[in-house]
Parts: C-alpha cells; sequence; structure tokens
C-alpha cells in the first residue's frame, strides 16, 4: 500500500510540473463540506491512505506533509507513509503556516474552492498575502488521476409525509422567506445536505450515516426554489409533494442559476458553503451577505411531530441498547471476553431488528480498556480491534437512524469490578451529567453559560474533558446538527424550546480508561410563579446507567433522586418491550439505589 500512496504522490508532482503550480492542497473535505464524506469524494484517503475524519496533506515538487489532530497522531504513522510525507499537528502548525515555511516566497499553492469554505479562503489570502499566491483550479487533480474511482451512491429519493415531519415544505418556505426579508435579500445558497432535505421534507441514503441527498438549493425571497439534482432522480408525486415554485435542474446548471443573481443581495454562510459558490458570485456581480444558513434555527427547533418521533424511538433504541447490555453481561459472566468489533457488530444486528431503522447515525465508537481513552476512537481504524479485559470499562457510543427521529447514546459499562479511581472519575462525570439534566434557565441563555454545570465536579478535582459537552440532533437528520450546543466556545446561538442536545460529559485517563455518559435532551419550557417562564431539559434516552460505576456516597440527595426517577422512567418504558433474561437484567439495572 505504502507503494501506491508513492506512485500517487509522484503523479500529483508530475501534475504539478506540467501545471506549472509549486504545490497542492488536499483536504478531507469534500464539495458538500459535510461531517461524511461519501467514498467516491474521499480524495485524501486515496492519495494518502489515511482513513480519520480531520486532516490535509499538502503536496510540493519534492517534499509532502500530512496534518492531523491529536485524535489521529498514533493512526496517521501506520497509514501513511513517513518515507513520503512528514507528519505535522494540523491544530499546532496548521497546513497554510507549514507552507509559508516551507516554500520559497511567491510560489503558486493550488487549491480547488469546491474543497474550502468561504472563511477559510478569505483568511488564506489574508495569511499569504505578500508570501505565497493561491491559485484557483477549475478541476481537481485528484478526480483526474484517480482512475478506478467509485460510482456515487444513487439512492432513490424518500418523500417524508407532512404527517411523519409535522410541516409542509410550503410552510418551511414560507418561513425561511420571511427570515430573507428581514435581512433583506432577494435569494440564500442552501449548500448543508441536511438544511435542503428538511426544507424540502425529503431524504435518501446518498451518504453512509446521513439521510441525505447529494444536491444544491437556492432559496428566493418569493418563497422559490431551485433544486439542483438530476431529474431522472425525481419520484413520483414530488411536485405534489413539495408544492408549487420548485424548479429542479441538474447539477450542471448550478453556476448559471448562480450567474442570474448578478445586482441581487444573496445570502451565504461563509463558515458552511465552498468558496467556490462566493467566488462565482462575486464574478457574476451578485452581493453578497454574510449570514448563517437561514434553514438552521427552524430546522433545530423541533416541532410536536417531531418530538413526538424522536420520544418514540428513543424508547425502541433504548429496548435494543437493553438487549445488548444484558446480552453483554451475561457473555461476561460466561468468561466470554469478545472483541470491540463483535461487541459493535452484536449491537448493530440487535438495532436492525426494528424495521423502522435506516442507517447507524455514525460509526459506532466500540471502545475496550486504554481504547476508551481516545474520545474519538474507531476500531476499524485499528490493525486489530482490542478485547475485553476483566475488571475495567468498556465504552460503547451508538446511534441510529430511525424514520422518526435521530438517536446517540454513550454507556460506560463495568466489565468485572473497576477500580475505586475509576469509580470515583465515573461519578464525577454523572454528577456532571445530572447537572446539565436538572439546569433550569431563562430565554436567550447560550450552551457556553450552561458548560460548565457539566464540568464544575471534575474542575473541584483538577480533572477536564477536551471536548463539547453537547451537540444538536436532527430529526431523522444529521446526528450533529447545529448551530446549538454546549461547550466553552463562546457560540452566540440561544437554547430555544424543541431543540435537542446531547448531554454527554467524561474523562480520559491515557492508555487506561475512558468514561463518558450521554444522554440526548430535550428543550422545554416550563411555568414558574416568577415574571418569566424558564427553559429545562427532558431527558429522552431510555437506558440505564450502569449502577456498579456509581459510588452512591458521592451523591447529593437531588441527584440521587435524579438517577431514581430517571431509571424508574426506562423501567416503565422498556419493560414492555423485552422479555425473559432480558426483562430481568433491565428489573436489576433500573432498581432504586440508596446511601450506603
Amino acid at each position: 500500500m505504502h507503494t501506491i500512496t508513492a506512485e500517487r504522490v509522484n503523479a500529483v508532482r508530475v501534475w504539478l510540473e506540467t501545471n506549472q503550480y509549486d504545490a497542492l492542497i488536499i483536504p478531507h473535505e469534500d464539495e458538500y463540506l459535510g461531517e461524511y464524506v461519501p467514498a467516491h469524494n474521499e480524495r485524501l484517503h486515496w492519495l494518502t491512505g489515511f482513513t480519520g475524519s480531520a486532516g490535509a496533506a499538502i503536496i510540493t515538487r519534492d517534499t509532502a506533509a500530512m496534518f492531523v489532530d491529536g485524535r489521529y497522531t498514533v493512526q496517521v504513522r501506520k497509514q501513511v507513509p513517513a518515507e513520503v510525507f512528514e507528519y505535522r499537528h494540523l491544530i499546532e502548525e496548521p497546513a497554510l503556516d507549514w507552507a509559508v515555511q516551507t516554500l520559497p516566497a511567491n510560489s503558486k499553492v493550488a487549491f480547488d474552492p469546491r474543497m474550502h469554505t468561504a472563511a477559510w479562503l478569505k483568511a488564506a489570502q489574508a495569511k499569504l498575502t505578500g508570501k505565497l499566491e493561491l491559485a484557483t483550479l477549475a478541476s481537481n487533480p485528484i478526480d483526474e488521476l484517480w482512475a478506478d474511482r467509485p460510482a456515487p451512491i444513487v439512492s432513490d429519493v424518500r418523500l417524508m409525509a407532512t404527517e411523519s415531519v409535522g410541516q409542509s415544505s410550503t410552510s418551511k418556505r414560507a418561513e425561511v422567506a420571511e427570515l430573507l426579508a428581514a435581512k433583506e435579500a432577494d435569494a440564500a445558497v442552501l449548500t448543508e445536505l441536511d438544511s435542503i432535505c428538511w426544507l424540502l421534507n425529503i431524504r435518501g441514503l446518498d451518504v453512509s450515516r446521513l439521510p441525505v441527498v447529494l444536491s444544491n438549493a437556492i432559496i428566493h425571497a418569493d418563497q422559490s426554489v431551485d433544486f439542483f439534482l438530476d431529474p431522472a432522480r425525481i419520484p413520483a408525486g414530488f411536485e405534489e409533494h413539495v408544492g408549487q415554485g420548485i424548479r429542479v435542474s441538474h447539477p450542471s446548471e448550478l453556476q448559471s442559476c448562480l450567474e442570474k443573481l448578478a445586482g441581487k443581495r444573496v445570502s451565504v454562510d461563509a463558515g458552511t458553503s465552498n468558496a467556490w459558490y462566493t467566488l462565482v458570485l462575486q464574478n457574476a456581480g451578485a452581493e453578497i451577505i454574510e449570514a448563517a444558513d437561514p434553514c438552521l434555527m427552524p430546522k433545530a427547533a423541533k416541532n410536536d411531530v417531531e418530538i413526538s418521533g424522536m420520544k418514540a424511538c428513543h424508547i425502541r433504541d433504548g429496548a435494543a441498547m437493553v438487549k445488548f447490555l444484558s446480552w453483554l453481561d451475561a457473555e461476561v459472566a460466561a468468561g466470554n471476553l469478545h472483541d470491540e468489533a463483535v461487541l459493535s457488530d452484536k449491537l448493530e444486528a440487535i438495532r436492525f431488528q426494528d424495521p423502522t431503522i435506516k442507517d447507524l447515525s455514525f460509526d459506532t465508537i466500540s471502545a475496550a480498556g486504554g481504547n476508551a481513552a481516545m474520545c474519538h476512537y474507531n476500531h476499524e481504524n485499528q490493525p486489530e480491534p482490542g478485547k475485553l479485559e476483566l475488571n475495567t470499562l468498556y465504552l460503547v457510543d451508538s446511534g441510529g437512524q430511525y424514520l422518526d427521529g435521530t438517536t446517540d447514546i454513550t454507556r460506560t459499562i463495568a466489565i468485572g469490578q473497576p477500580t475505586k479511581e475509576m469509580i470515583k472519575q465515573f461519578t464525577l462525570a454523572l454528577k456532571g451529567h445530572i447537572g446539565i439534566t436538572r439546569a433550569r434557565f431563562p430565554q436567550g441563555t447560550r450552551g457556553y453559560q450552561i458548560d460548565i454545570l457539566a464540568r464544575q465536579h471534575l474542575w473541584a478535582e483538577g480533572f477536564d474533558y477536551d471536548h463539547g459537552t453537547g451537540h444538536g440532533v436532527g430529526h431523522f437528520l444529521s446526528v450533529h446538527e447545529g448551530p446549538q450546543s454546549i461547550s466553552k466556545k463562546l457560540i452566540d446561538v440561544p437554547l430555544v424550546k424543541g431543540m435537542v442536545l446531547s448531554n454527554e460529559p467524561g474523562y480520559y485517563r491515557a492508555e487506561e480508561f475512558g468514561i463518558r455518559i450521554e444522554n440526548l435532551e430535550l428543550v422545554v419550557e416550563l411555568p414558574t410563579n416568577g415574571d418569566f417562564s424558564v427553559l429545562a431539559f427532558e431527558s429522552l434516552t431510555r437506558c440505564p446507567i450502569d449502577k456498579r460505576n456509581i459510588n452512591v456516597d458521592m451523591l447529593t440527595r437531588p441527584e440521587l433522586a435524579w438517577l431514581n426517577e430517571y431509571h424508574q422512567k426506562v423501567w416503565n418504558d422498556v419493560s414492555p418491550l423485552v422479555e425473559g433474561d432480558t426483562l430481568e437484567w433491565l428489573r436489576q439495572s433500573t432498581s432504586p439505589v440508596e446511601y450506603s
């Protein structure tokens, strides 16, 4: 494989020489800039052999460098040949900084504007002015060199009936058009795939783990939409489904349609749209308004039908988790210490007993022992999967894409008898989890303002975790949905009624163990005796938290009451869906706990 990588890098160098460029930037992203990249767009993987979810490479005429973050410092050395690439830290030494230090002044650095955000291009131009020349490419050289490139997945376009999503496409377009009017915009470019599918009430399976259709759209102030998808893919009944005002065009017509916006005020999300859109619009003479995707906030605030679906799928998903965890305990008791791949496959098989599941919501994180200390660990990227060992912890982070909602749950399971230190750290993380789920806060509160509730108990002992506390989750859409979040980052987005967010504090000790406790939470409104109502969280997830990992004496009375009340809800909702030994396991796992 390393020989193949060297050959492909040499082919890029020939291309550089032929086209008189000094370097080429290859990010992991594709033109849709989504979290998940379909196989036919895995250009970085084709070139380097790297399978991680974030990274970039720069090829010059005589050197090459691979940039990854801390999650992949071990993996990159196993997959990317050191004799071809230098290894660099993506955060500590960004790719463009490396290019400035490595290349002679005024070198021409080629890039495909479809693979980078407009915000990246603006920052890159400022950083490289007077040092290096950025050269915009009309076509991607990797596409030209990739002889055995797989064909794109062309899935059926699913029409989501109004009764299953709660709001017609016509109504959604009217809502978004009002937001455009408030910004005095004539149109908005929509590039986020889940936004397009939400707006038109459609779903697909073009991308693994994300139920979307690879497409583009422009919504206009008159509520009409230009939808760019091969017309041959449009299913029967589409026109009636979406209502009037949807013009379907082949993706090859996208540029000409953008150019027709000359003289118009066009809203573009610089953080999510690729730079190519901005360049085309600027060249056409359109006035660009930099603003967030107008679908984000309406999509994030779930309506009653979506909420009902999310609650229902979480109960079924909880039953699948209970079946898996009861099986796991029985296997461990029988001395069958399986490896991470077997466990992941078993959980997936149980989930797919539900006919409403269409995909997993992300690749399952199945992490035994010290592997769980890597919070984005993937056993499929290892030479061989890890194996359970007695007196350790097993972390499983997983979820499903169901027709009525999306799930995401993490449970940390005792394998044998966990150590006192494991129990202490688990309990500190649990106290933070309970702190979030019991929070009460006024309208207008931002996620970063409550993040401390999850970290305070760890901080008090000198510990922390290096990831956000919560991300947004879509309704049969992206498991990582913006713009809402709970984290240290100062993201200026209020939490509003109907949003769904994860609640997942954790703790990670390198080479030893990892802990994460994750439920999904619905933002609800509560009446008060005060001058205004307050917002709060309602847990959607229905699965026991492993009591064997908890030092009950570290919990306050309100925390203990929450734990017992939560487990009672799990029992009430899930027990009708399981039977036999699984039912007995659930009974024991949800029974009340008391102070020792």
